[in-house]
């Protein structure tokens, strides 16, 4: 199944994948230096060496399957701002604390709250594609139900 993602992610994640193949050679060559220290089942720097690799490596399948997986949507893209969709800011105001955020929609891979950018798979996610300005999304929380106004629908992107 793919996963939407903005190209600024997809170009994240790639990068990240260069940066993390860059690695393997001085890794490899750590492993070797740990290696020459003798004794393989007492020798720490050996182990800690073989685990970073092995985190590394793990790390770049994982990013690789997630660009496998990618469909990349570009937000500049969209023409109808009628409703909230893939890749729009939207502003909405807390109706509890009458707070207002501006929150952009995107993949899961490259969600990040606390810049705005949250995942349409999270509750907040769901619960506003598809409305439209005026409308109020609702969503239970453990603390109970929060429900947010859509003031406005806009394509914030850049490059």
């Amino acid at each position: 199944m793919k996963r939407p993602i903005t190209p600024r992610g997809y170009d994240a994640l790639r990068k990240e994948l260069q940066t993390l193949k860059a690695m393997r050679p001085e890794l490899a060559k750590a492993i070797e230096i740990a290696r020459g220290h003798g004794d393989l089942s007492e020798n720490a720097d050996y182990d800690a060496a073989k685990e970073k690799s092995g985190m590394v490596e793990a790390k770049i399948r994982d990013l690789e399957n997630k660009l496998s997986m990618a469909e990349i949507i570009d937000p500049r893209s969209i023409k109808d701002l009628s409703r909230v969709v893939f890749g729009v800011t939207v502003r909405v105001e807390d109706l509890d604390s009458a707070e207002e955020k501006t929150l952009t929609i995107v993949g899961a891979d490259e969600s990040d709250a606390d810049r705005g950018l949250i995942s349409l798979e999270s509750p907040l996610g769901k619960a506003l594609i598809g409305k439209s300005v005026g409308d109020v999304a609702s969503i239970r929380l453990p603390a109970g139900v929060r429900e947010y106004e859509i003031l406005e629908i806009t394509i914030q992107y850049d490059d």
